[in-house]
């Protein structure tokens, strides 16, 4: 089901684990998937879940090593305080992982679902990198 947005595509599935340097059968084991599942993603046979996406960023964005020299997501799109003191990702000091959190109040606004807001973080320069 796509909820307004654009699910990972498989190619870019594929490219992460490769970034990430692990086999099918790692990756699997890693977000709890079976082996048949990742293959599927990797052809486009299955849609990958949200859940799945998610942990695929997470797992690029610790493996980058980098995370002193990234900033915060309020101070790449200077955020004005009022807006900082309504979003999760300021509350929970975790502006390196906005992307991560629901409800986080991107482009002034808090999205819809995961996919919607995908949509947003994949052009943002926050999550830019990853992939």
């Amino acid at each position: 089901m796509n909820d307004g947005g654009i699910p990972m595509e498989s190619d870019e599935f594929l490219k992460a684990r490769k970034v990430l340097g692990k086999t099918q059968k790692k990756i699997a084991e890693l977000l709890g998937l079976s082996i048949k599942a990742v293959h599927s993603y990797e052809q486009g046979w299955r849609k990958i879940p949200s859940h799945v996406e998610r942990q695929i960023f997470f797992l690029l964005s610790r493996a980058r090593g980098d995370g002193e020299k990234l900033k915060s997501c309020w101070t790449v799109k200077k955020c004005p305080q009022e807006r900082r003191k309504q979003c999760p990702a300021w509350e929970f000091q975790a502006g390196k992982l906005c992307w991560f959190i629901n409800g986080t109040i991107c482009e002034c606004k808090a999205m819809k679902n995961w996919n919607e807001k995908m949509v947003k973080c994949r052009s943002c320069e926050v999550l830019a990198d990853l992939l």
